[in-house]
């Protein structure tokens, strides 16, 4: 896995630009792959505010940085798919396809009344710009090389180019996945091309792991990515029971093998917070709740 290049315009000049009449938008990161250049827009304040609540809650997030983001993609004869429900517009020569043949059509239809997974992502190809949804999260972006394969949790994944395999996989061990916080479903992307994702933390606080004939072991399920060369389970933290109860620990995830986990520790902090909003409690109450089992959404 690696970043994708920085672009060069080119045949990409003649298009409008994404931030448009917009002054308060910012372009913060480039990417470009063959045909498809994307943008990471990051709108540097929200002005249409219509009360003191409202103006209360949006200062106090621009403090801590917290700022609306949104992709855009320009496409150059380039096909791209995207998560149910994130097209906000495009101009140009696109058109959208829905991904669904005579050929896979029955398949989508059992696998999605048993996943709960949407008939199918749509696709757009073409040459033109297409904007995807705001969003207060965080996109982390990568690509993949040919075959290069990867396995992300349920409500990651964001786009990805249209050379890139993107397909829902279950886990291989029930159990495993149940004990280990794990969502049986998840979505395998196989490269090659740029992919997507939308997280709850940055870049800068994700810890990517390389492993070589190696073996890691996490304590909760704040893996946001792994490599699908890894083997996944779950085991005792100890070889034996009363060695658990001793180090305080239970079950941990463990990935074995060689390839890359991406892990976002700080995805329990932010969980436990979010939580004790739910639940009326202070920041200090909520620090000491228990968040071994925090989730990335």
């Amino acid at each position: 896995m690696s970043y994708p290049k920085t672009p060069i315009l080119g045949g990409y000049l003649h298009m409008k630009t994404a931030t448009g009449t917009r002054e308060n938008v910012k372009v913060i990161e480039e990417f470009t792959s063959g045909g498809l250049k994307v943008e990471v827009l990051e709108y540097e304040k929200l002005l249409g505010l219509s009360n003191a609540s409202m103006a209360q809650q949006i200062y106090f997030m621009e403090q801590q940085h917290i700022h609306v983001r949104q992709i855009a993609l320009y496409l150059n004869n380039e096909k791209v798919t995207i998560e149910r429900g994130a097209m906000s517009y495009f101009q140009g020569n696109i058109e959208m396809v829905s991904g669904v043949t005579l050929g896979n059509a029955l398949g989508k239809l059992v696998r999605g009344a048993v996943t709960g997974e949407q008939m199918a992502q749509p696709e757009y190809s073409g040459t033109g710009l297409l904007v995807l949804e705001p969003s207060f999260k965080h996109f982390l972006v990568l690509e993949l090389a040919a075959n290069e394969s990867i396995i992300v949790d349920d409500g990651m994944f964001y786009c990805a180019q249209g050379s890139v395999s993107v397909k829902v996989i279950s886990q291989r061990n029930l159990s495993s996945a149940v004990a280990g916080g794990e969502s049986f479903f998840q979505q395998q992307l196989t490269g090659p091309g740029i992919v997507i994702l939308e997280s709850t933390v940055p870049m800068s606080e994700v810890d990517i792991i390389d492993l070589e004939n190696d073996t890691l072991k996490v304590d909760g399920n704040f893996a946001v990515l792994r490599s699908s060369t890894l083997d996944f389970t779950v085991e005792r933290s100890a070889k034996t029971l009363m060695g658990s109860a001793v180090s305080g620990e239970g079950l941990v995830n463990v990935y074995r093998g060689t390839g890359q986990v991406w892990l976002a520790p700080t995805i329990k902090v932010y969980d436990t917070l979010d939580l004790a909003q739910m639940l009326g409690l202070s920041s200090t109450k909520s620090m000491n709740m228990n968040t071994s089992h925090s989730k990335v959404k």
